[in-house]
């Protein structure tokens, strides 16, 4: 079986996986990267440091997570100087992560020449979305120029999580039309008609969409305007606003799921909203792929706090028993891949670990099995 290993370079941490076919060799995570007193100074030094404790013995490639494709990469591709050229031209599109996403490329390309690169796009999986669903409802021309358009991120897991809904549910996955669900510090849901994205909730950024930790998610434009009209604030400002003190933090002060739910049992009343809040978003996400797809076979909820988070699955779906959809509460206080739906519930609703790791060493090996 290929040997590959994953490269996944986040805004300040490098998290890698090593793989024998579908075993894992070994697996860890660089912190504090670039951080003052932190770790490694930067992401090459981070790459760098993984490469010279790895065994390297049979490696066939190495697959690396880049966050945004735009419109240009709609699949898993061998990297060569055109494409990290063209990664590079991205980066207004994703300034937080495709930088660190090319340095550790580079630095992967220059210590093994011989081993062929791939990289993953978060943003792929989400290539099939209708034009409608792309398309926001602003001059064309502006749009055109400035590549505004809806690109979603998540895509690796989404693609992983869909998939093994259908394998756990021993349903073809061709067949299949899951709602996904991934909860984590950032947040994305997805419509998947049998395999194709078909509706998402991030959209130009991983800031639109469902209450994530520090994120807002969906929010009137005109708050931005009023912000900077009657706050004087400026356009960093904002940004930072919006990106790093919303969402959970902005509500509660805190930014983990785990808190604020230890919050809202004791009774803050802050807690108690941001949860409401949190979860309504939620619902509405549901509720409207729901319409779209028209048919819905199950609702998978994935990540830190998918995974984890018993009353957060149970309140963003109640009271949608009308759809066929409902909890067990005694299943959904399980672990592991499950179903925690009533076994005569139309909707299937499921818990499923995510993988994306696992996901982009599949892509790579398929890509390096044409070569």
């Amino acid at each position: 079986m290929s040997r590959v290993l994953v490269l996944n370079c986040g805004s300040s941490s490098v998290k890698w996986r090593h793989y024998d076919g579908d075993r894992t060799l070994g697996q860890g995570t660089v912190e504090r990267v670039g951080e003052p007193g932190g770790g490694p100074a930067d992401h090459a030094s981070a790459v760098r440091q993984i490469l010279d404790g790895l065994d390297r013995t049979g490696l066939t490639a190495i697959g690396h997570r880049v966050v945004h494709g735009g419109r240009t990469f709609t699949a898993p591709t061998l990297v060569d100087d055109a494409v990290l050229a063209a990664i590079r031209d991205l980066v207004p599109l994703a300034p937080l992560h495709n930088p660190a996403n090319l340095a550790g490329i580079e630095m992967a390309r220059a210590a093994l020449p011989d081993v062929p690169q791939v990289a993953v796009f978060d943003t792929a999986f989400h290539h099939t979305l209708p034009e409608a669903a792309a398309t926001y409802a602003i001059d064309r021309d502006t749009a055109e120029r400035y590549d505004i358009r809806r690109y979603g991120f998540h895509g690796t897991s989404h693609a992983y999580v869909s998939r093994r809904t259908a394998e756990l549910l021993g349903r073809p996955y061709d067949q299949l039309n899951t709602i996904t669900v991934h909860l984590g510090n950032g947040a994305s849901a997805c419509a998947v008609a049998g395999g194709r994205s078909v509706a998402t909730s991030m959209g130009m950024s991983p800031l639109e969409g469902l209450v994530m930790g520090t994120r807002s998610g969906d929010l009137d434009p005109t708050v931005i305007f009023h912000l900077r009209r009657e706050g004087g604030m400026s356009v960093d400002e904002i940004d930072d606003l919006l990106n790093h003190r919303s969402g959970l933090l902005g509500l509660t002060g805190a930014n983990d799921m785990r808190e604020v739910l230890r919050r809202r049992a004791d009774g803050d009343p802050a807690a108690a909203l941001a949860f409401d809040v949190y979860c309504r978003r939620i619902t509405g996400y549901v509720g409207a792929y729901y319409a779209l797809l028209g048919r819905v076979d199950a609702i998978a909820f994935t990540a830190g706090v998918g995974e984890h988070a018993a009353p957060v699955r149970a309140a963003a779906l109640a009271g949608l028993d009308r759809l066929g959809i409902s909890v067990d509460d005694t299943r959904n206080g399980g672990e592991g891949d499950r179903v925690i739906s009533p076994d005569d519930a139309e909707v299937r609703v499921c818990v499923i670990r995510t993988d994306e790791e696992r996901e982009i060493a599949r892509q790579t090996r398929d890509v390096v099995g044409k070569l």
